[in-house]
């Protein structure tokens, strides 16, 4: 039977404890890395040199934002290709150092390569005292989203027509729910980003831990299959429903809830972000 997912079928062979949330925990210390890719993630003909850098840094801070820590180092590794400008490296450099700064994280190190595309890795290194993790889930248990998804597919279909996208779509410039997530902690069981899109982020969180789900209404597939959102995926016990929905409306964060946690094994059919 054909491999349908590299990217899964290749962290599953991994054996660490460590793995399986957005960062790994040790001890109040966290770590995770994202790669932004040319080519694979973006075309440098749609972003500009700083729009690179800045999404390069949110994608990575999002993990972190995510588990509820606070990043505090990054660790940037850079393929530089022979037609970057020096100009271009300085706007690239000043978007990574901005964006991290605005989180509170410092650039403290890394590498750079040259080569034949412009490829970006970023470790960053974050605490918490008080993670937020993906597994704890528990039957009764309601799941939600923040944000309004459909835009980053959205968009990102329309550059693949070459058309042009506005300067602030969330295809270049994420949201992160840092504030929501910091408050609402205490009342929130399990959570994750929305990278690879709500169906399959929500099927990874069932899946390890091992429920299914009841779907309150139906979820359209501009909706479900738009991946990069970057927005949160939440779960929260039924009695904590208000303060949720207080914290929400105290930070401006839109929120959905969109199903509850059931014994079966129902899924989204989704469809592989990668490879």
């Amino acid at each position: 039977m054909p491999i349908q997912d590299k990217e899964h079928y290749l962290i599953n062979k991994l054996t660490s404890k460590h793995i399986g949330d957005d960062a790994a925990v040790i001890g109040d210390t966290l770590y995770s890395m994202d790669a932004f890719f040319e080519d694979v993630h973006f075309k440098r003909e749609w972003m500009s040199i700083a729009q690179i850098g800045r999404k390069a840094m949110l994608i990575n801070l999002s993990d972190a934002i995510a588990m509820n820590a606070e990043p505090k180092f990054a660790l940037v590794t850079v393929s530089l290709p022979k037609d970057l400008t020096e100009t271009e490296i300085d706007e690239l450099t000043l978007s990574l150092e901005e964006t991290a700064k605005e989180y509170g994280c410092e650039i403290i190190g890394g590498d750079t390569i040259g080569g034949d595309k412009l490829h970006l890795s970023i470790t960053i290194i974050s605490k918490s005292k008080n993670p937020l993790l993906r597994t704890g889930l528990k039957q009764g248990d309601l799941l939600a989203y923040t944000g309004t998804l459909g835009e980053s597919k959205r968009d990102l279909d329309a550059l693949f027509k070459g058309e042009k996208i506005a300067d602030n779509s969330r295809f270049f410039k994420p949201t992160l729910r840092a504030e929501f997530i910091a408050k609402a902690r205490s009342f929130l069981r399990t959570g994750m980003d929305i990278s690879d899109g709500l169906y399959c982020d929500t099927n990874k969180m069932l899946d390890i831990n091992k429920y299914g789900f009841d779907i309150f209404e139906d979820i359209d597939d501009t909706v479900g299959l738009s991946g990069e959102e970057y927005e949160m995926l939440v779960s929260f016990a039924p009695e904590y429903y208000g303060e949720v929905i207080e914290v929400a409306e105290a930070t401006n964060t839109p929120l959905t809830v969109f199903a509850k946690v059931a014994k079966n094994s129902d899924r989204y059919s989704c469809k592989s972000h990668h490879f």
